[in-house]
């Protein structure tokens, strides 16, 4: 019996098991008084009328009747107190259940729309302040995941958008060998290896965005000391750059501060800026440069390119954005390495930033905390 009530109990409304459980609560609550003042109530009073006897009071010939009056008295009280406890109590505990009920259905009614796709569907707030926590951290959840859906939405037009270009000059190329209205060529060769190249740089710029984005890219931080990584980098770069290009200027101590850092993911994000201001500094100086402040190496990549506009340096580090300058997609470039390259410095606990002037130049610095 005991097993199918619970089941029955288990089975009905929340509504109803918060009004029932009130309605227990009160009733036991009713009962512990009423024993208990039954028990101790004609007690007290008698010892009452002991006291006052032995003050000289004479009740002994209505003793007896004084008693009986008090518990009529006592029990007319008790029931009408307990009549309208019982009305207040369970017309109070009917209204704070459906007043519950109310913002459950409320909640249910805007997860089903989340459900079904409407991402922006949101909770109101509620008075009830647990209720008003579950509806803010459902919100921040909402907002989140509509913040999800929305930049890979993004992340697949602009990728349809970046490969259509490569593989409609692939095809083009192949259409006119097929048909004989181009003649082969190691020209025409060499155009299609570098779009191909350029098709596998951005698979695999993709493939890369999305671990990193996506925090599965794998992170080994340990004290490190960037100088031996500097110099290689530098000695690398100097040897791309042409006679009348750039000249790769280094500005570091050799005894720069231990930093926790992944190495090869501090080479990655040296190696895309070292390329980026090669890529767009035809002439004048790049040059690298450390110092340490407020807890933090920071490394700076400045150049004397082509610059950007002040109002194109919130987007640098977005998915597939070029400023007008440098829109030139056989450049090299595939327009995420700046965004892997933020990734990779937030991930290792430190921050980019930007600065650039049209025809003065640009400078990207990165920080890394010291060990």
């Amino acid at each position: 019996m005991n097993k199918i009530a619970w089941r029955w109990t288990k089975s009905l409304p929340l509504a109803s098991r918060l009004f029932l459980s009130h309605l227990v609560v009160m009733i036991v609550g009713v009962i512990s008084l009423v024993v208990i003042s039954k028990v101790s109530s004609p007690r007290f009073f008698v010892l009452h009328l002991q006291r006052l006897e032995s003050e000289g009071w004479d009740l002994i010939d209505i003793r007896t009747d004084l008693v009986q009056g008090f518990e009529t008295a006592w029990q007319r009280s008790t029931i009408w107190s307990v009549l309208v406890g019982t009305s207040a109590a369970g017309g109070l505990s009917f209204w704070v259940s459906k007043r519950i009920m109310l913002r459950l259905k409320e909640m249910e009614q805007i997860t089903q729309k989340f459900a079904a796709g409407h991402l922006e569907a949101r909770l109101p707030l509620s008075e009830i302040p647990e209720l008003n926590r579950l509806g803010t951290s459902f919100n921040r959840m909402a907002a989140s995941l509509e913040g999800v859906e929305a930049r890979r939405r993004e992340l697949i037009g602009d990728m349809t958008h970046e490969l259509r270009t490569p593989l409609t000059v692939v095809r083009g190329y192949l259409e006119e060998l097929a048909d004989g209205g181009m003649e082969p060529s190691p020209e025409i060769y060499r155009r299609l290896v570098t779009e191909t190249r350029r098709l596998e740089r951005l698979v695999n710029d993709l493939q890369e965005l999305s671990k990193a984005e996506a925090g599965y890219l794998p992170i080994n931080i340990q004290p490190v000391n960037l100088y031996p990584l500097l110099e290689s980098l530098v000695e690398k770069f100097n040897d791309q750059l042409l006679e009348d290009g750039p000249v790769l200027r280094s500005e570091y101590p050799s005894q720069i501060p231990l930093v926790l850092a992944d190495i090869d993911r501090t080479e990655q994000v040296l190696v895309n800026l070292l390329g980026n201001a090669i890529r767009y500094t035809a002439e004048g100086s790049i040059t690298l440069r450390t110092w340490s402040e407020g807890g933090k190496l920071w490394i700076a990549v400045i150049d004397t390119g082509i610059g950007m506009n002040p109002e194109d340096l919130s987007h640098v580090f977005e998915r597939f954005w070029r400023a007008d300058q440098s829109r030139d997609r056989h450049s090299g470039g595939t327009g995420i390495g700046l965004t892997i390259t933020r990734r990779l410095v937030e991930l290792q606990g430190g921050e980019i930033q930007v600065n650039s002037e049209i025809g003065v130049g640009s400078t990207f610095r990165f920080s890394l905390p010291l060990a």
